[in-house]
């Protein structure tokens, strides 16, 4: 049976509970929801890529991007992204900056949901993924 392994980056704060950033177990990696906070050093408290959310939708797809490439994968290696949002106008400005971020993929685009939640106070969009690497 393969081992289920805790996946760590550098530059991310601690978990808030008991879970990991990402969790690989053979090919399969998924990353937990990424927020837009800054990398921060150890002990120190995360801070916001800024208020708006062309920082925070940037910030999180690079958080979710070193999620990936801690547990060996890359955006190419993700099949599905889920993109929590906080209001419903936001959309298609997130759009604008998913399709910046990932304007370099040279396979399929993963396939993608939005959802519309409540997120912790100064939170516009969360990000999680699922990679299947080969």
């Amino acid at each position: 049976m393969t081992q289920k392994t805790a996946v760590h980056p550098a530059g991310h704060a601690a978990a808030p509970a008991k879970f990991s950033h990402g969790v690989r177990k053979g090919n399969i990696l998924q990353v937990a929801g990424q927020v837009g906070f800054l990398p921060v050093e150890p002990g120190q408290e995360p801070v916001l890529a800024g208020p708006t959310l062309r920082e925070q939708t940037r910030q999180t797809l690079a958080n979710v991007k070193a999620v990936l490439e801690a547990g060996g994968a890359s955006l190419e290696d993700v099949v599905m992204l889920r993109v929590y949002l906080t209001d419903t106008a936001h959309f298609a400005e997130m759009n604008e900056v998913y399709d910046e971020f990932l304007a370099d993929l040279k396979e399929a685009p993963a396939a993608r949901t939005t959802v519309y939640v409540g997120l912790p106070d100064g939170l516009l969009v969360e990000i999680d993924a699922l990679a299947v690497l080969d």
